[in-house]
């Protein structure tokens, strides 16, 4: 049945994502399957574990959406911080430099979803 997946379908587990600190355990969902043009994964962050500032232009221009599940935090943009905690989304737009940390005592977890914006140039 390709129509329906859980958490545990697709469990990766990555360290220093984009240099940053920990791991960040990936759960993807239609990975090879999909023909949308978006990628879809939950992500687990422990407390300290971080994924690293980092910069989507040129031929990575992606767009990324983060939902925010459990968990506190704090997402950097460009130059700006902003604490998170479950309910709040965060839009990373191509070219301005962001990332995320779990600063809470708890796993942060949080949907991501990125892809291609059709009319980035």
């Amino acid at each position: 049945m390709d129509w329906k997946q859980n958490e545990a379908s697709d469990v990766i587990d990555s360290p220093a994502v984009h240099d940053g600190d920990g791991v960040i355990t990936r759960r993807g969902f239609f990975r090879g399957l999909t023909r949308l043009p978006v990628r879809v994964e939950i992500w687990e962050l422990p407390p300290g574990a971080s994924e690293g500032a980092h910069v989507h232009d040129g031929d990575d221009a992606l767009e990324e959406f983060y939902y925010f599940i459990a968990g506190r935090g704090v997402v950097w943009m460009d130059d700006q911080e902003t604490p998170v905690r479950p309910g709040d989304a965060i839009m990373a737009p191509p070219g301005a430099d962001h990332g995320l940390r779990n600063t809470g005592q708890d796993t942060l977890k949080l949907l991501i979803i990125w892809g291609r914006p059709a009319n980035y140039s």
